[in-house]
């Protein structure tokens, strides 16, 4: 009886120690490539550093891109893929569509790394280095990236629509939208503030320009000559008027003086349980880049595909 006790307590202690150790394996990692692609920060870095040099306006479309893809399904790549027979994919969405940008540096870099480490780093790691490289070229905070995400094969435009918030949301629909991703109201401001760098398009905020109120009227007359009630859908506008390609806190304090670009923007200043968490990243921007790399890494593991779940894509636009 003994000897049972002692060959059942193997067992148990053989196949927990599988799964204990199964279960860290699949967990995201800093150190996650070090030993099958130690360059892959090194190849990110350099590649995103030369290309915003030129184009600057890029930095905010690689961030963008991570923002997109981990809130549609979690951090898999998916917003990359093109459509195909099986499915239609998330770049014709509504957020994206004629909007989201980067599609070729991201293809750039991948095939520099799957140069040096073929097969190994994933197109959803890749992105989630570039958006940390981008913020810290143009001059915001840096971040340990956590790696180790696969690429999914799959993607859904019907899951985009529902899931990427949008630029008329109120602040109710924001703070829903996050706490559905398990982000907070902490997040949602933080991560709002990326926004002081990008431009957007004219459909995007006109609504806010003719029709809201908590807008600073000489702000929304001078985007109005610009922005007209119909047509010029296409012409862009700065999310932040005065460093539209630094990274810093002037996003907010736009938003106390009323000159928030979206009205989605606004609505983080406007007589509610966000004001407060304004006011303290306008006045600190050390604040506001502590609070944002927390929220960056929060955001960067949302749903994460590890083990043996989706693949490492070879073309970062389709499945191998």
């Amino acid at each position: 009886m003994a000897k049972a006790w002692s060959l059942l307590l193997l067992l148990f202690i053989l196949v927990f120690g599988a799964f204990v150790e199964g279960s860290h394996g699949s967990k995201l990692s800093q150190n996650y490539y070090k030993s099958t692609c130690p360059q892959v920060l090194s190849i990110v870095k350099a590649k995103t550093e030369s290309t915003l040099k030129k184009k600057p306006r890029m930095g905010a479309s690689l961030l963008r891109l991570h923002f997109h893809d981990c809130f549609v399904n979690g951090c898999d790549g998916s917003i990359l893929l093109d459509d195909n027979s099986t499915f239609i994919g998330e770049k014709t969405a509504l957020a994206n569509n004629n909007s989201a940008r980067g599609f070729e540096l991201v293809d750039d870099i991948k095939a520099e790394v799957e140069k040096t480490c073929p097969g190994v780093v994933s197109c959803a790691d890749i992105l989630a280095i570039a958006a940390r490289d981008s913020t810290v070229v143009l001059g915001g905070p840096s971040w340990k990236v956590k790696l180790g995400r696969r690429d999914s094969i799959t993607a859904s435009r019907a899951d985009a629509n529902k899931f990427i918030p949008a630029p008329s949301f109120t602040l109710s629909a924001l703070k829903s939208n996050f706490h559905a991703q398990g982000l907070s109201l902490k997040d949602l401001v933080a991560l709002s503030g990326a926004h002081t760098i990008g431009l957007a398009r004219c459909t995007t905020f006109r609504a806010h320009i003719y029709n809201d109120s908590n807008i600073d009227p000489s702000f929304a007359k001078s985007l109005q000559h610009k922005c007209p009630r119909n047509g010029k859908d296409n012409i862009h506008r700065r999310l932040d008027l005065r460093t539209p390609i630094t990274f810093d806190n002037f996003y907010f304090r736009n938003l106390l003086k009323k000159k928030g670009l979206l009205r989605s923007d606004q609505e983080l200043f406007n007589d509610k349980s966000a004001d407060s968490l304004v006011k303290k990243y306008a006045a600190d921007s050390s604040k506001f880049f502590k609070q944002f790399t927390k929220s960056m890494i929060k955001m960067s593991d949302i749903k994460p595909l590890t083990g043996n779940s989706g693949q490492i894509r070879i073309n970062c636009r389709k499945v191998n």
